[in-house]
């Protein structure tokens, strides 16, 4: 028989991925659009349109505008080199974070980027100067729409709840399910329905053959 996944804890909160996670694995997939700082050499033919008689080993002119994933251009990123520049999704601009500020829990987070906080803190990576900005609204915005998540999640036992979960980006997902596991588990407790502890088929067959031999 095979054995159950057993889930990777995401890392994108911190430095850097968990890539055995495979949330962390999707959201490095995500797009981020960048502008070449640099010319870069044979890769024209990759990334422009290719009209009758492109040269093959065409470069990639200097301010050219591209979407790359998240993984691509971290490893691109050099602030020494200067191979490219990151700019902010929209989402992470200061008019979004304006947004946010004024009432995080009217966007639905999911339609905008389904991993905003993973793929916000991972934006720090980039030294960009709206950095501080940018922490700081993940941070209030996390607070500000926790306490209604578990809340919600709390107070819904045997309810439909798809419509709010719908708006959550994944870590909020996981945070409403880890309530909800509580609440049920809490109602189970409180039914006399709780697990009870047993001893182990281990401690069990330990016993059986312990009795048998005293038989003999």
């Amino acid at each position: 028989m095979s054995e159950a996944y057993f889930r990777v804890e995401s890392g994108a909160l911190g430095p850097e991925e968990n890539f055995l996670s495979l949330d962390d694995i999707l959201m490095s997939q995500e797009k981020l659009p960048v502008r070449t700082e640099t010319p870069l050499p044979r890769l024209g033919a990759f990334f422009l349109e290719r009209g009758a008689g492109a040269e093959p080993e065409r470069a990639l002119p200097q301010g050219s505008k591209l979407e790359l994933p998240l993984w691509l251009a971290k490893g691109l990123f050099d602030n020494k080199r200067r191979i490219l520049s990151v700019d902010l999704p929209k989402i992470y601009q200061e008019a979004w974070r304006t947004v946010f500020s004024a009432d995080a829990n009217v966007v639905d987070l999911h339609k905008m980027g389904p991993r905003f906080y993973g793929f916000g803190s991972q934006l720090l990576h980039f030294d960009s100067p709206e950095n501080a900005g940018i922490s700081q609204s993940l941070l209030q915005t996390f607070i500000g729409r926790f306490r209604r998540i578990m809340d919600s999640s709390q107070n819904a036992y045997n309810e439909d709840t798809s419509a709010l979960v719908a708006r959550l980006d994944e870590m909020e997902r996981s945070l409403f399910q880890t309530g909800q596991k509580g609440l049920n588990d809490f109602q189970c407790w409180e039914k006399g329905q709780a697990s009870q502890i047993t001893a182990s088929n281990l401690v069990q067959n330990y016993k059986k053959r312990k009795f048998t031999d005293m038989e003999g």
